[in-house]
């Protein structure tokens, strides 16, 4: 398979998720992909980003400056954000909805430096949504009894009648197949159209894109990203209930 990080960067359409190479693991070929270097990098930088953020806050002035003006302000951006939706119960899921936030941020916005966005393969975006799943169900599991999970799966019915139990579970198996879907489709399609535009116009595209990267990529990257940890949030809310305040 032939091995690009990059998108189109010729008169061909680039789009795919390209093998780098290949190994063998007990009878099985693994191909180490594209997507999974993109991911690398992306970790990396999170890595390195908080890193620095953690010497810088260990050394914080009382007025904040440069780098740890910048740090507190994407904090308090966050917490504000888990804090409006979630209330008094989102303070401890701040850490993971931040997480995910930003590292879904950086991967949709990395195609602005040449990568092909990782969120562009259903490969990345399924098991942050399994993620967010399995913590949904735990939280509804945590917080609420068996009877009251009952009768919640067989509303607006009777619990004695539980006709509307089978569209409630699938109600809730599509919860993770509809968050990473959307983020996945939307990410894709901009990576398409980005390629078309490259491959199409040849070396012109070059010089006045970037309206369209403005919106693929920075507009669109950041919505599908609140939209992600919103309904995360949202769901987790629901789940948990009335039971703590």
């Amino acid at each position: 398979m032939r091995s690009s990080i990059l998108l189109a960067t010729s008169t061909e359409v680039d789009i795919e998720v390209h093998g780098l190479f290949s190994y063998e693991l007990f009878g099985h070929t693994f191909w180490i992909t594209t997507t999974h270097v993109c991911v690398l990098i992306v970790m990396l930088i999170l890595l390195g980003f908080a890193i620095a953020a953690n010497r810088a806050m260990k050394h914080a002035s009382q007025v904040p400056t440069g780098f740890q003006n910048v740090v507190e302000l994407i904090v308090e951006m966050l917490d504000k954000m888990v804090h409006g939706v979630m209330g008094k119960k989102g303070e401890r899921f701040a850490n993971y909805i931040g997480t995910v936030f930003l590292f879904i941020l950086l991967s949709n916005i990395s195609g602005l430096f040449g990568l092909r966005p990782p969120t562009a393969d259903y490969g990345v975006t399924l098991p942050l949504a399994l993620m967010s799943f399995c913590i949904i169900h735990f939280c509804q599991f945590k917080h609420n009894s068996l009877k009251e999970i009952w009768v919640d799966m067989c509303s607006p019915l009777p619990p004695w009648l539980p006709l509307w139990l089978p569209i409630n579970l699938i109600g809730e198996i599509a919860v993770p197949i509809s968050l990473s879907l959307r983020l996945f489709a939307n990410i894709l399609s901009g990576t398409i159209i980005m390629a078309l535009i490259y491959a199409l116009l040849s070396k012109f595209a070059y010089f006045w894109p970037g309206a369209l990267h403005a919106y693929f990529d920075i507009f669109s990257g950041c919505i599908q990203t609140y939209v992600f940890c919103m309904l995360t949030m949202t769901y987790i809310t629901n789940a948990i209930g009335d039971k703590e305040e």
